[in-house]
């Protein structure tokens, strides 16, 4: 369950979902990864810890450049533990939809 919080918690920040979303397409230098973010290289360097701590990416230094690469299994775990609770929603809603139905039928 740990590395189940660390993820959502990881993916709990717009701009740590925007890198993955980037990463995605493939593996990035850090300094290109920052570009579209209104954002010192700094503060983006601490939402790719905040992700690299999850397991949500990994990086490698290649002289003076970091690269990161995406790493989406802790992504399926989450979704997963999430499909879980599918059937559980679908009753709810299917609950309320004949609720409705007999309040309509007044």
């Amino acid at each position: 369950m740990t590395n189940l919080d660390s993820t959502f918690a990881a993916l709990s920040h717009e701009t740590r979902r925007a890198i993955l979303g980037k990463l995605a397409s493939g593996e990035t230098p850090l300094s290109d990864l920052a570009k579209p973010f209104n954002m010192s290289l700094t503060a983006v360097s601490k939402h790719v810890r905040v992700l690299s701590d999850a397991g949500l990416l990994t990086v490698e230094r290649r002289g003076r450049t970091r690269h990161c690469r995406l790493n989406a299994q802790p992504m399926k775990q989450a979704a997963d533990w999430l499909t879980d609770y599918q059937s559980f929603w679908s009753g709810q809603f299917d609950s309320l939809a004949r609720h409705l139905a007999a309040k309509g039928d007044r």
